[in-house]
């Protein structure tokens, strides 16, 4: 989820986050080399964060019963998906997915209830190790968001830094798994793949699309998944962000 114009540095905090004011990437760039991160599910817990919205739809839908994750599961598979397809925004993805989820599942619910997803993202929660790792890192590396969103929904995210570069959908017009948003990443943020270090936790998004590539990937496994055998294998792997810093401390500048 995530990217836009020609901007380097952005805010990404909901009471200051309505222009993305441009830097130039002389004022904000600390080093040549480029840590990049997705942001729903590595950075903010978008599946805790979104449980009670999605049991509201499941409510209003007239299907309490049925279990909240496994309807988000499917729901979230078929994003992926649509992901590969031409350009749409994320928005109108989720809305689609939501009505495949509701025929999937026996429902007829109404797909615009999506809404009461994109009402919670001020509420998505870090995971307690982002700020700790992230304020080491910073001033060591270039800090980059990578997200497949959409740019009003990153910006009511609260991420509470700023980051040098800011890659979403919106903005490289494509998604993560075919390449589009990495490709934008190594344009948009002057990298080359040797001084580049992706760190994501999908293994049909960040490690699909980014191994390809040849970026160095850190898979954060936080639920300790099974690596699938159709997916490429990361360079490493990692149950949260805590040993990056340690993995870059022999990195040049």
């Amino acid at each position: 989820m995530q990217e836009r114009g020609q901007g380097v540095s952005y805010l990404v905090d909901p009471r200051a986050t309505a222009c993305f004011n441009e830097q130039t990437a002389s004022q904000t760039r600390v080093t040549s080399f480029i840590v990049s991160f997705d942001v729903y599910g590595t950075l903010v817990d978008v599946r805790g964060g979104s449980r009670d919205a999605f049991a509201a739809i499941l409510r209003t839908a007239g299907a309490p019963q049925l279990d909240v994750l496994e309807f988000w599961e499917h729901w979230e598979a078929a994003n992926i998906r649509r992901y590969w397809q031409p350009y749409r925004p994320y928005r109108e993805i989720c809305r689609a997915s939501l009505e495949e989820t509701f025929q999937h599942f026996g429902l007829r619910g109404d797909p615009d209830l999506i809404r009461h997803y994109f009402d919670a993202f001020p509420r998505f929660r870090r995971f307690d190790d982002v700020d700790e790792t992230l304020d080491r890192l910073s001033g060591r590396v270039r800090l980059a968001l990578v997200s497949n969103i959409d740019d009003d929904l990153l910006a009511v995210t609260e991420l509470g830094r700023r980051f040098d570069v800011v890659c979403t959908a919106a903005r490289a017009r494509g998604y993560k798994p075919d390449g589009t948003l990495f490709r934008f990443l190594l344009r948009h943020g002057e990298a080359d793949t040797t001084r580049l270090l992706h760190c994501g936790q999908s293994q049909r998004t960040d490690m699909v699309g980014a191994k390809p590539l040849g970026i160095t990937v850190a898979w954060i496994n936080r639920r300790g998944l099974a690596l699938a055998s159709d997916v490429p294998k990361p360079d490493h792997e990692f149950r949260d962000l805590r040993p990056l810093p340690e993995l870059l401390r022999e990195r040049p500048d």
